[in-house]
């Protein structure tokens, strides 16, 4: 369950976080003050303890309440995971008390990695080595939580030269870096969601996550996305919630399509948990990808289902505004990298094998 404040914070601003009328350097101090940031992290680390699926839940409950919220979260979270999971100890050291605290912004920046790592797409940012590390060169066209007062990205790197991609922790204050303004969207507009250019970058070896990219991905891969799925799985439970909320005599006929649903997203969501429990994703990623498209498909039917349960109501603006945030944030849940249709192509390209 969320601190009670935080709720109610995330209730009375979810439209303000969606047209980007809050203040979205607010977010992640809110989240950090009700240690959301801190489950699953282990506790000598300054967490709660609890595992992974822990944070996934965190995730979902926020993102029941605002997406663009847990949006942020996630991608602070996930920043997090890369840090408990990379070698460098004395980067975590210095990291990891001003992430958990929400003084400090942490981007995932890998969506272009992940991709790299399916074949799909091209590392886009390239680095030329130099006496102290490497001098970085290129763009991420799309990052998330990159907060003006202090964010650190993460970032898969090329050799321009040759030689294995590695991964990088890129902070906002070295000269050459360039954060674009935000970015126009639909919707969820308080996320600090912007392009990183890199001009000239130079970073020494002390801001190194890992130094093969092809390691690291598919052993973080299981947290990226599993915690992207806490999303999908919000999302899903409040437009459920809005539809039990709605039934009356007149629309008991949607009654089993309720909890039909309800039974999907349950089964789903155990599944998730086992696999990422158990470890099992990181060599066998196929089942969650599966996974994370029949979330994606659940949160949409669910919100379709709250639009029939609701009637016109939803389609007035002085009722319906809740509704149609969550219609907006329910075309969001496919695209965000790795989008639904990266997944299933992923999964063709497996099958052929």
């Amino acid at each position: 369950m969320l601190d009670p404040l935080l709720s109610r914070w995330l209730d009375v601003q979810a439209q303000a976080l969606d047209v980007g009328s809050c203040d979205p350097q607010e977010v992640l101090p809110r989240l950090a003050e009700a240690n959301v940031l801190r489950i699953g992290v282990p506790k000598h680390l300054g967490g709660l303890g609890g595992d992974v699926g822990g944070a996934v839940e965190a995730i979902a409950n926020v993102a029941s309440h605002s997406l663009a919220a847990a949006f942020v979260c996630w991608g602070q979270r996930s920043f997090i995971e890369y840090l408990l999971q990379s070698p460098n100890e004395r980067l975590r050291e210095q990291l990891l008390p001003d992430l958990l605290s929400g003084k400090l912004a942490g981007a995932t920046g890998l969506s272009n990695a992940m991709k790299f790592l399916s074949g799909i797409e091209t590392l886009q940012i390239s680095a030329e080595p130099n006496d102290h590390g490497w001098t970085l060169n290129g763009k991420l066209h799309w990052v998330t939580n990159l907060r003006k007062n202090g964010f650190v990205a993460a970032a898969a790197i090329e050799h321009a030269g040759g030689g294995a991609p590695f991964i990088l922790a890129i902070p906002d204050s070295v000269a050459g870096l360039q954060r674009s303004r935000d970015l126009e969207l639909l919707g969820l507009q308080s996320s600090n969601t912007a392009a990183l250019g890199l001009e000239g970058v130079e970073l020494s070896r002390d801001w190194l996550l890992h130094e093969d990219a092809r390691k690291f991905l598919p052993t973080v891969r299981p947290a990226f996305l599993g915690l992207q799925c806490g999303m999908s799985i919000g999302l899903a439970r409040r437009s459920l919630a809005e539809v039990a909320h709605h039934l009356g005599a007149s629309r008991t006929v949607l009654r089993d399509e309720l909890e039909a649903l309800r039974v999907t997203l349950d089964h789903l969501v155990t599944e998730l948990k086992n696999g990422l429990l158990a470890g099992r994703f990181a060599a066998e990623p196929v089942p969650l990808f599966k996974l994370r498209i029949a979330l994606a498909e659940t949160a949409a039917s669910a919100v379709q289902l709250e639009l029939q349960a609701s009637g016109g109501k939803a389609y007035l603006t002085a009722h319906g505004s809740g509704f149609a945030r969550r219609w907006r944030e329910s075309a969001f849940v496919p695209i965000v990298t790795p989008s639904l249709v990266q997944l299933r192509t992923e999964l063709q390209r497996q099958a052929n094998l």
